[in-house]
């Protein structure tokens, strides 16, 4: 079905793809991974001929790309591509549309996939009312009312909650058994695990892994142990004999150097977890991906998060006297406002308390504004003695 040799593309000084190659077939799912900024994206504008490559082929059925390949290929993008004040019917009836559909052929198969996704009730509701979800569900459909012969997907299951991700995995497995070649790229390694017949991993733009998942995993080896426990499993990560530990609360994946003394790993569990589980099992995708790409770089604390918020906004703090002058303003002028309202409210004002209290509020503001002059000027000259 799609067949790409030798794929690269450069911008500028940075060579986002280079030496891509794959083939996907008709009923399979393939993966397409990679940390952020790998390439994948690039490589599926690519593929869809979004952006020409600088090097390298690709092939539909033999094929280079034509203005009739579009109508076969079926492109859910990562970002939202809706626009936001259209009706969703119309939306969907649209991009239908630019693949060639009819309305007529094309309103009965959106109404279909609007009650599959269960959205029928909100066909006639603007874009912008959805939940991100939603959206995405919508975006999906306007991918498949087509029929495509190639799907691809950049991160769909991103804002699907639990019960939507099964219906779209359902969707995809219909869609398998109807011969469809389906791409998809995730970070979410589970699915792939479940999903995928064959995947290709890249890292900075070039191919670090590629072929069936299951005989990747084989050549991994079983040196990976699952377990399950109750209690803090922080330890793990500093064990002797273990390579890397992927810790949660009551869930580890460790990797050990030599899968032969996986035995000898129980005897520092006394007295530290309860396990309910120890299994040694290949190694998951989420491990082997780590392994090929590396663990993310450890971040270091930013050292302008460590001053104190006020030198961190250039702002100083106030200073005590400061804080005194600036109560009793606030206090003088509080008193001053409830006498003359309730003095206004008489028949026969008496201005004279109220007055005196203004009076007060004047010398208090100048007292402040003294005080705030004279310890702003002892702050300048205490900053210039620290300095070197």
């Amino acid at each position: 079905m799609l067949k790409v040799t030798n794929l690269r593309k450069e911008f500028d000084t940075v060579v986002a793809v280079d030496g891509v190659s794959l083939e996907v077939q008709r009923g399979e799912v393939f993966g397409l991974l990679g940390p952020n900024g790998a390439g994948k994206t690039t490589t599926i504008r690519t593929v869809l001929n979004i952006i020409k490559p600088d090097l390298g082929s690709i092939e539909f059925d033999g094929k280079p790309f034509s203005v009739e390949t579009w109508n076969v290929i079926g492109y859910l993008p990562e970002e939202r591509g809706l626009y936001r004040k259209s009706k969703i019917i119309n939306t969907i009836l649209y991009f239908a549309a630019l693949k060639g559909l009819k309305a007529q052929e094309a309103k009965p198969k959106a109404l279909r996939w609007l009650d599959r996704f269960g959205l029928t009730s909100r066909a006639n509701d603007k874009v912008e009312d959805l939940s991100k979800g939603n959206q995405q569900k919508v975006q999906l459909i306007s991918a498949l009312l087509h029929n495509p012969q190639l799907l691809i997907l950049d991160e769909p299951f991103a804002g699907l909650d639990p019960v939507n991700q099964i219906i779209l995995k359902d969707v995809l497995m219909e869609l398998r058994q109807q011969n469809i070649a389906i791409i998809f790229s995730t970070h979410q390694m589970e699915q792939v695990e479940k999903m995928c017949d064959n995947i290709c991993l890249i890292n900075k733009g070039k191919p670090v892994l590629y072929g069936a998942l299951r005989s990747i995993k084989q050549q991994y080896g079983k040196n990976s142990i699952h377990l399950e426990f109750d209690g803090d499993g922080s330890f793990l990560k500093t064990m002797p004999g273990v390579r890397r530990a992927d810790v949660y609360q009551n869930y580890a994946e460790v990797e050990l150097v030599d899968p032969a003394k996986s035995a000898a790993l129980l005897k520092h569990f006394d007295g530290k977890l309860s396990l309910r589980k120890f299994e040694i099992v290949e190694p998951s995708l989420n491990s082997i991906f780590l392994d090929v790409v590396g663990p993310p770089p450890e971040t270091k604390p930013d050292p302008e998060s460590e001053k104190p918020a006020a030198r961190k906004s250039g702002t100083k703090p106030l200073d005590s006297r400061l804080k005194r002058s600036l109560f009793s303003l606030a206090l003088i002028s509080i008193v001053a406002l409830v006498l003359v309202v309730a003095n206004a409210q008489k028949e026969d004002p008496d201005w004279s308390i109220p007055a005196v209290l203004v009076a007060a509020i004047a010398i208090s503001a100048f007292n402040y504004f003294k005080l705030k002059k004279k310890i702003d000027a002892e702050q300048t000259s205490s900053s210039r003695e620290e300095r070197p």
